[in-house]
């Protein structure tokens, strides 16, 4: 384990399984875990705490390589202002996962799901993960038909570009 000024609050966060960062360069942040008990790449690393002014703070980041001697490399999906080397790092145990349902079209959502365009949260929804393996073959749809993106004026377009192909074809 590293030194640091930290060292009796990171004995104890190895001792619950709980991880803690080592350096921030930019958005991204080295965490530290116990041994064997490393997060998987992809997975969902949340920091919660409070910085030095008091501000309560929640990053959550993704892991994206493992560096070895127990430690990870992992992306911020938000502004990491307040963060500090030696802050307490949670690993969530499952990847980022985002809303998908019929109640996402026409949404604004930030990078983790969560609705910010002030219409409330999204009722009913699935979530899956951002890493998904692309369906088979056999799941695919082999009729014709628009596909929706949820931009409204794309999928106004698309629509109209549509209609205008089967008047052609008439």
């Amino acid at each position: 384990m590293k030194t640091s000024s930290f060292s009796f609050e990171i004995s104890e966060l190895v001792e619950k399984n709980v991880g803690y960062i080592t350096q921030i360069i930019g958005p991204v942040l080295d965490v530290a875990s116990s041994p064997g008990k490393m997060p998987n790449i992809y997975n969902a690393l949340v920091v919660k705490g409070k910085n030095s002014v008091g501000q309560e703070i929640n990053v959550t980041c993704e892991v994206q390589q493992l560096l070895g001697n127990n430690e990870v490399r992992a992306i911020a999906m938000s502004a990491i202002d307040g963060l500090m080397r030696g802050m307490g790092v949670v690993d969530t145990g499952a990847p980022l996962s985002v809303p998908v349902c019929q109640n996402t079209l026409g949404r604004i959502s930030n990078v983790l799901g969560e609705p910010v365009d002030n219409s409330g949260p999204v009722q009913n929804s699935t979530k899956f993960p951002i890493h998904r393996s692309a369906p088979t073959f056999t799941q695919l749809d082999t009729k014709l038909s628009i596909f929706e993106t949820g931009i409204k004026v794309v999928d106004l377009l698309e629509k109209l570009v549509y209609l205008e192909e089967q008047e052609l074809e008439r």
